[in-house]
């Protein structure tokens, strides 16, 4: 199955042929994965189904979201909440992303958790910042990096507080965790994985006029999460089937799972 993934700093939904493009990657069996920088609520309510469908959470305040994202609008923060909300009427798969940066917003638990109850997502990832070296645009240092037991230690703080989800995912290696909903919790398995092909067959049967643009929704592409990418598990997220390498002490190790 070939996926369509981008970002285009963000802004894709901002081109005004983006249910176009997003038809013609559907026709050719295409999945897509859109990111968005919640700027754009009405773009987001207009769009055709997506594969999955993220928001950038780079923070939970006013003042955090202006000193981290330094946004272009005026109104950046009733923007930022008319996404949410409007993520929150979508029936496909919805993706909060939420970057934590050490010392600027993973004191902020309350009101990422308010934030959430707005658009309600489908998932939550949880990811440390990438530090990508020194920038005139950027203030970010290793310091503002997060190990990723204290992504962990986040992670569980905050699904204390929200009482219908759950940690289902690692990826230690990315220094990742993914939250879900416990919709998608079926007899005590996850199934947070997708079914390309049958979201394909949904997107084919899907009928604008008739059923408008929410006619079928996340759980009916849903699949079974391997043992391997559950939280707790010992491969911490790693495909035993593949072939990792490790460096340590300028030596390179090759290691076949974890």
């Amino acid at each position: 199955m070939t996926r369509c993934s981008w970002s285009a700093s963000r802004t894709p939904i901002m081109y005004p042929e983006i249910n176009t493009f997003l038809r013609l990657l559907h026709t050719r069996r295409i999945s897509s994965f859109l990111v968005t920088n919640a700027q754009f609520p009405e773009e987001i309510r207009t769009l055709v189904p997506v594969t999955q469908l993220y928001v950038s959470v780079d923070a939970s305040t006013k003042d955090s979201l202006k000193k981290i994202d330094r946004p272009l609008f005026k109104d950046f923060w009733p923007r930022f909440l008319g996404s949410l909300k409007a993520l929150g009427e979508k029936r496909q798969r919805t993706v909060y992303r939420l970057t934590l940066v050490k010392a600027w917003n993973v004191e902020e638990m309350l009101s990422y958790s308010e934030l959430i109850a707005i658009g309600q997502p489908d998932f939550i990832e949880v990811k440390g910042v990438t530090y990508c070296g020194e920038s005139s645009a950027s203030t970010l240092t290793m310091a503002n990096v997060p190990w990723h037991q204290e992504v962990v230690s986040f992670v569980q703080r905050l699904v204390d507080m929200l009482p219908q989800y759950e940690i289902a995912c690692e990826h230690e290696h990315s220094n990742c965790l993914l939250i879900a909903h416990t919709k998608f919790k079926v007899e005590g398995e996850w199934w947070t994985w997708i079914d390309y092909d049958r979201f394909q067959e949904l997107v084919e049967a899907h009928d604008e006029q008739n059923g408008g643009l929410q006619s079928f929704s996340a759980l009916d592409y849903m699949a079974k999460t391997p043992r391997w990418a559950h939280f707790g598990a010992q491969e911490q997220g790693f495909d035993p089937a593949e072939t990792r390498f490790q460096r340590r002490s300028n030596k390179a190790k090759n290691i076949s799972g974890c």
